[in-house]
């Protein structure tokens, strides 16, 4: 068998990176969850016509085909794709389990998903999210899209990684502005300046002509009104500084004020009101969010969402909601590139029991075991080498201390083989500082 190539776009971490992961991950569902987040999981397909339904996405999508699949039979498994975010199968979880849901219904997802676009670094075609929603029959006040920023916040934050910053803006400043002018299809300027960042302020002002039939004087506004951004509330003097009124404006200002204003209470300096901020997918309605890393602002957001008042729907029952998801993968994989992230050590042994002879294996065995009973990580060595040999296994595994069993009544002794001392213990009683207990990653 000829050596495997690497597939580009789907990454596989080393076991070190991999235990950095679940540090990770770890500490963004404990925050998750002291925020009254439940978890939930949701199968990894959904029928293309829900995946499609929303947004500019069919480019993205992986459809899912058996390899015998009759392509002249009706529609079966053709009739599926594997998710490309966690929103839009969580709004089907809703509509299927709505009467079991108790309301307002806080879900934390983390979980992956997949997305066709080009590999590059931080972005992946497969890549884990860590979603929080909020949902809530036939309406959602506006104070949970002031909650969002505090919860990703204090998670983020939780984390060993540079300062983030949340650029929030609110679709309806957009949409009040943009019909406050006189444009007739908002939607179609909202996606123009989304594009901003990618082709800068001219292109975006043809594109506004060409798509959202915006003249000259029109496209110069909408520009005007991406360019304002405050970290704190007056921003909001700058938007009526531009004589535009609509109440579609003033209720998005209003509502934004609430969360730059929450956030700055919770954690100055979190939020900066952004109004260049306008997420593509068309379902977002209210408060949208956007995340930069200090120091990897040129890799775009590592954490995105916004408000939607339409995506969760049937019949007359509406459920409207608010989520925001950390994109876990691409967060680790710049920070991985880069080498801001270490552990410790690359295994989560924290002891090997050393093996004098194969014939009193069992004796080793008994030492691991009444060490793994108290919480401590435990191996035993793979063979009854010279001891020298035993601590050079451990050496190069990273495990900080080896265990050596008392033979004929004597007791047993325990190594830190960095500082190089011993001492006699039982392990029975014998901890390990808590700082060595589990590996530590910075």
């Amino acid at each position: 068998m000829s050596k495997p190539t690497p597939i580009s776009g789907f990454p596989e971490w080393t076991p070190a990176q991999r235990m950095i992961e679940q540090f990770v991950l770890d500490r963004i569902r404990a925050t998750f969850e002291l925020y009254g987040f439940a978890p939930l999981e949701t199968r990894s397909v959904e029928p293309l016509d829900q995946l499609l339904r929303k947004g500019e996405t069919s480019k993205e999508v992986y459809v899912l085909r058996r390899l015998q699949a009759d392509a002249d039979g009706p529609a079966g498994d053709d009739a599926l794709g594997l998710h490309f975010d966690l929103t839009v199968p969580f709004a089907r979880y809703v509509l299927e389990n709505a009467g079991k849901l108790q309301f307002p219904f806080r879900r934390y997802q983390i979980q992956k998903v997949w997305r066709g676009e080009r590999p590059q670094e931080g972005r992946y075609r497969e890549f884990l999210q860590a979603d929080i929603d909020i949902v809530d029959r036939d309406t959602l006040p506006a104070h949970y899209e002031a909650e969002m920023p505090l919860v990703i916040g204090d998670a983020l934050r939780s984390l060993p990684i540079p300062p983030v910053t949340i650029q929030v803006n609110n679709r309806k400043i957009c949409e009040g502005f943009y019909r406050g002018i006189g444009l007739t299809d908002p939607e179609a300027a909202l996606r123009a300046v989304d594009k901003l960042d990618k082709i800068g302020p001219a292109k975006v002002a043809e594109l506004l002509a060409e798509t959202a039939g915006a003249s000259e004087a029109q496209a110069k506004a909408c520009l005007a009104l991406a360019e304002i951004s405050a970290p704190d509330a007056s921003f909001a003097d700058a938007v009526r500084g531009l004589g535009v009124t609509h109440p579609l404006l003033d209720e998005g200002v209003a509502e934004l004020v609430a969360v730059v204003e929450t956030a700055a209470a919770h954690s100055p300096g979190l939020c900066v009101a952004d109004l260049r901020i306008a997420r593509g997918l068309d379902y977002y309605t209210g408060t949208v969010y956007e995340t930069s890393l200090a120091g990897y602002e040129r890799f775009g957001s590592i954490c995105s969402g916004g408000r939607y008042d339409n995506l969760v729907s049937a019949g007359g029952a509406s459920f409207p909601g608010v989520g925001i998801s950390i994109g876990v993968s691409r967060l680790l994989g710049l920070l991985f590139g880069a080498g801001a992230l270490t552990v410790s050590r690359s295994v989560p042994t924290c002891v090997l029991v050393a093996v004098t002879s194969e014939e009193r294996r069992a004796a080793s065995n008994a030492v691991a075991d009444a060490l793994r009973r108290r919480g401590v990580p435990t191996e035993v060595a793979p063979s009854a080498a010279k001891f020298g040999k035993q601590i050079r296994h451990a050496e190069r595994r990273g495990i900080p201390y080896v265990w050596f069993p008392g033979a004929d009544g004597a007791p047993d002794e325990v190594k830190d083989i960095r500082s190089g001392e011993q001492v006699v213990a039982a392990a029975g009683e014998w901890t390990p500082p808590r700082a060595d207990l589990s590996p530590l990653v910075s």
